[in-house]
């Protein structure tokens, strides 16, 4: 399974961007999918997660509320809505799968338990 995540650029803050997520890979429709973020000099960290049908969604506290998840699993296409961007939202985004998720299973909030990564967009807030 390989990751493509784009979508990112330079906004105002108060501005919005949607993040995309695209995948090879059929498979990929089975896995949990989630969204990190890593500041500079600051460590990974969650954004939001779904799972494979939809039905349950994750968000960390810091984006509840402005950040919504979504799939559309015949385009095999993960997305991240961001509204009310905020300066400290800045950060290279990284989409990533959950394989251990495969139709089923708890989703992960935590990135070692992510196999596969996309490359990263940079999303920059200026305020």
């Amino acid at each position: 399974v390989q990751l493509q995540a784009c979508g990112g650029g330079l906004v105002q803050a108060g501005g919005y961007l949607r993040l995309s997520c695209a995948a090879s890979g059929r498979i990929f429709n089975s896995y949990s999918t989630g969204w990190f973020r890593q500041a500079p000099g600051k460590q990974r960290e969650f954004v939001a997660a779904i799972n494979w049908n939809s039905r349950r969604t994750y968000y960390a506290d810091s984006v509840k509320g402005r950040f919504t998840i979504s799939r559309d699993n015949a385009k095999n296409t993960v997305y991240l809505q961001m509204n009310s961007l905020k300066p400290e939202d800045t950060a290279v985004y990284y989409c990533a799968a959950d394989a251990a998720t495969s139709w089923g299973g708890d989703v992960s909030v935590k990135s070692y338990d992510y196999d596969y990564w996309g490359q990263g967009t940079q999303v920059t807030v200026s305020s």
